[in-house]
């Protein structure tokens, strides 16, 4: 029997955890090479680009009241309202890009005795497929270890795409086999791997192979084929969405319209301004560049989703492995700043309309509400529905879903 102490103390603890999301699907954008807060979503006052520390463009009023944003965000800035900007992330990993993204998409820095999963992957494992014939997980940018599975195994791995217009190559039929030689193959390789996974029955591995092998088959179907399709789309629509960035942040939708539940969308388009949004010396010349497509990508994403009716249960994430300090490196650049920083959250049921956190005049360091990356993790999951506390489990050990993350309860107020 549960006594009066524990009675209250649970009680407590349920009044003081916020509302689960509605959210069903998660679109993450990722700006990889770590994009300037000062120069998007943080604006400051203006630099010279030399010796006088500041933002690099000018600030434009937006739809949320004494909130503002980069000039080339013009598109954006009236969807605000539809978006919660987390102005006060930070974490301790300043020098390495690789290490930074890792612990962004993982939530942990790397263990010597367990590879932990991203957080793509815990998506995927807590809230199922909705169908077979659609990958759960979905990557658009270039494949890496931390965006894996981890202990939880490779069913919860992702799909990579390299492209837009047709899908993986290797679910492509070649023009040489039909739908009966297709369907000799399956059989054949069917009767091979189940003699293979009787033999292996406690090996875990071979297992969960054998379950990716099925899945290959299921995913080559129309279903999901037919999501890459981008030419049923409008015109219209598909030139509001932009370039290569935009064309997958389409893809992005349909994807998660057909069933997919995360899709991580890179924006790697290093050439429009040589260095992509690691703008480190010449780097910064061009960054409007970059800022402008992600401003139209965004925008039309947010609007095309409204319309689908989409947006209400798609959370869509702005994410970066850090920010960019307020002073120019002798290149006109900008170096690394991961003490105060800016993620954007949009859509998914939480509640918009808000800036949280604050930093000081040059965006430097976070002077109210600091948010971490494990509590960056907790209140993604909190608008999935998932229980960020949770225990997930790699072989007997249990791990909790996020590393003592706590939820921005502003966000579920």
């Amino acid at each position: 029997m549960i006594n009066r102490r524990e009675f209250l103390a649970n009680s407590l603890a349920a009044a003081a955890a916020p509302a689960r999301g509605r959210a069903d699907a998660c679109i993450f954008l990722w700006l990889g090479g770590g994009a300037a807060q000062i120069d998007t979503f943080d604006p400051k006052r203006r630099g010279d680009g030399k010796k006088v520390a500041g933002a690099a463009y000018g600030a434009i009023d937006t739809a949320i009241k004494n909130v503002q944003v980069c000039e080339h965000l013009k598109q954006t800035a009236p969807l605000l309202d539809r978006c919660a900007v987390i102005r006060s992330i930070t974490h301790p990993i300043v020098s390495e890009h690789a290490a930074a993204a890792n612990l962004v998409h993982t939530g942990r820095t790397p263990s010597g005795t367990l590879q932990y999963p991203s957080i793509g992957s815990v998506v995927s494992h807590q809230l199922g497929p909705k169908t077979e014939e659609v990958p759960n997980y979905i990557v658009m940018g270039y494949p890496n270890i931390t965006r894996d599975p981890g202990f939880l195994g490779a069913k919860y791995g992702y799909v990579y795409l390299t492209q837009t217009e047709i899908g993986p190559n290797g679910l492509v039929r070649p023009p040489d086999v039909d739908s009966t030689r297709q369907d000799r193959r399956e059989t054949l390789l069917a009767a091979m791997r189940e003699g293979h996974q009787n033999r292996n029955a406690g090996d875990t591995v071979i297992q969960a192979q054998g379950d990716v092998s099925r899945q290959a088959f299921r995913l080559a179907g129309p279903r999901f084929m037919n999501v890459f399709e981008l030419n049923r789309e409008s015109t219209t629509l598909r030139e509001s969405y932009g370039g290569e960035f935009g064309q997958r942040c389409l893809l992005a939708r349909r994807l998660v319209q057909a069933g997919t539940r995360f899709v991580e969308v890179s924006f790697n388009l290093n050439f429009l301004n040589g260095s992509g949004w690691d703008t480190h010396n010449d780097g910064q010349t061009n960054q409007h560049l970059l800022i402008q497509d992600l401003d139209k990508a965004f925008a039309t994403l947010l609007l095309d989703l409204e319309k689908q009716k989409l947006l209400d249960t798609t959370l869509v994430v702005i994410a970066t492995e850090f920010g960019r300090p307020p002073e120019f490196d002798a290149g006109g650049g900008r170096g690394h700043q991961s003490e105060a920083f800016t993620m954007v959250l949009a859509g998914g049921g939480i509640k918009s309309g808000l800036a949280v956190g604050t930093t000081d005049d040059l965006s430097k360091k976070v002077i109210e509400r600091p948010v971490t990356i494990p509590d960056f993790h907790a209140t993604i999951h909190n608008a999935l529905g998932i229980d960020p506390h949770k225990n997930l489990y790699a072989g007997d050990r249990p791990v909790p879903i996020t590393d003592h993350g706590r939820i921005v309860q502003e966000l579920f107020a």
